[in-house]
């Protein structure tokens, strides 16, 4: 399983559209890719440590824990990142 965390907060425009990007990407991916993604989504008004790491860059996308993109999710990127995800599973 694949796990894209989008961190972000209540109000925040680019998170809204960030939100959007995953959703659309994942809508558009074959049925079996799609299957293996799960979206987790924090705040950063709920963890102050999530506030400390990343307050001035979010919304920030991580892949299995990996930073993927923050501000911005460009749609094309985000599909070929989660394609090579869910071909070679999180070590």
């Amino acid at each position: 399983m694949t796990t894209i965390t989008i961190i972000g907060k209540d109000g925040c425009h680019l998170c809204d559209v960030a939100v959007g990007v995953v959703e659309q990407v994942l809508a558009e991916l074959p049925a079996q890719q799609a299957d293996l993604v799960e979206v987790v989504e924090m705040s950063i008004q709920d963890d102050p440590a999530l506030y400390e790491l990343w307050w001035e860059k979010i919304p920030v996308v991580l892949i299995d824990d990996r930073v993927h993109a923050h501000w911005r999710v460009a749609p094309e990127r985000l599909r070929l990142a989660l394609e090579a995800a869910v071909k070679e599973p999180a070590q």
